[in-house]
């Protein structure tokens, strides 16, 4: 086993995982539990991972409450079941923890379209604004950032700025033509979108609502603003999954990953739920760096305490303000 450990773990870099055989009869979910007691590990994970995943998990949740879980916990591991940029702000927030994910691959095509280098460049060009950067994105581009925020805080945040003081917001434009919307402050936009959340189709959507008329229509600001036109309610994920157990809705069209619909079917078993069609065939709703976790993975990145997230300190040091900033905006709005 060592040769194939060792043999796996100079693969490591290139394949992003632990490419090690798993016995087909090992009762995973007993493997991972065992070893969460032993390593003192608490697993953090998002709302569009496996549902198998999401049960195994100590806390599921959006990226405000899993940065909050990861600054706050007592554990000596933290493995994240996510993306990279969430265990890379895990990482920050608690730098003397072990940070692990599962696979190094599970990327974000959002924090890809805003690359920290070029962001400098542009950020050059706006010397007298504030950066308020969504939390998805890059441990680097965090260094260039002033205010980080999420979709549960983005409003609280450019409301805690003054209103003479201009801002740029990055990398999600769609989210910040929706807060320019809700806020109404002038913000210098970077042009970054979400995969999943560009992809939904206004027409299918459309004809969904007529198939299911009584149904709400539920949309993430990630989602382009015609989308979200169409919403009855326009929020976060954990804001969605709150408003579908306190609406008088029996039935709702969903416009943000799927995932999120196991947390909404295990705490309204009654109501119906439908992942809102993407603009073609395939399942392109459906987020492919997040489905690169498996409870395969999970176990062997537990087991071997690999792959292990790592960064420099003085990403860290930089990075960090911009986390921290946020939480304390969001501790004073109650969130």
């Amino acid at each position: 086993m060592s040769v194939q450990l060792d043999l796996a773990t100079t693969n490591l870099k290139r394949r992003g995982f632990l490419d090690l055989d798993v016995d087909p009869t090992l009762d995973l979910a007993a493997e991972i539990n065992r070893l969460k007691k032993e390593r003192n590990a608490v697993i953090l994970a998002h709302y569009y991972q496996e549902s198998e995943i999401q049960d195994i998990a100590d806390y599921i949740g959006d990226s405000l409450g899993l940065s909050q879980q990861a600054a706050s916990t007592d554990a000596d591991i933290i493995v994240f079941a996510g993306v990279h940029f969430m265990a890379e702000t895990a990482k920050m927030l608690s730098p003397q923890k072990k940070v692990l994910l599962p696979d190094l691959k599970a990327g974000c095509s959002l924090a890809d379209s805003c690359p920290a280098p070029v962001f400098k460049k542009f950020k050059e060009k706006y010397p007298d604004h504030v950066v308020v950067s969504y939390i998805n994105c890059t441990a680097e581009l965090k260094t260039l950032t002033d205010i980080c925020c999420t979709s549960t805080n983005a409003r609280h945040v450019i409301d805690s700025i003054p209103r003479d003081q201009p801002i740029i917001f990055a990398p999600d434009v769609n989210l910040g033509r929706w807060l320019i919307k809700e806020t109404g402050r002038d913000m210098v936009l970077w042009n970054g979108s979400c995969m999943v959340h560009e992809i939904f189709s206004h027409e299918k959507i459309t004809k969904l609502k007529m198939a299911h008329p009584k149904a709400a229509f539920i949309a993430h600001p990630e989602c382009e603003a015609h989308i979200l036109d169409m919403a009855d309610h326009v929020g976060s994920t954990s804001s969605l999954l709150r408003f579908t157990r306190e609406s008088a809705f029996d039935e709702f069209i969903v416009a943000t990953e799927p995932g999120i619909i196991h947390q909404m079917e295990l705490a309204m078993p009654d109501r119906v739920f439908y992942p809102a069609p993407p603009n073609n065939t395939c399942a392109c709703n459906e987020c492919p760096h997040m489905k690169r976790n498996t409870m395969e993975k999970l176990y062997l990145c537990m087991e071997h305490e690999l792959p292990e997230i790592k960064l420099p300190e003085w990403v860290i040091e930089r990075g960090v303000k911009s986390i921290d900033r946020m939480l304390e905006i969001s501790a004073k709005a109650g969130l």
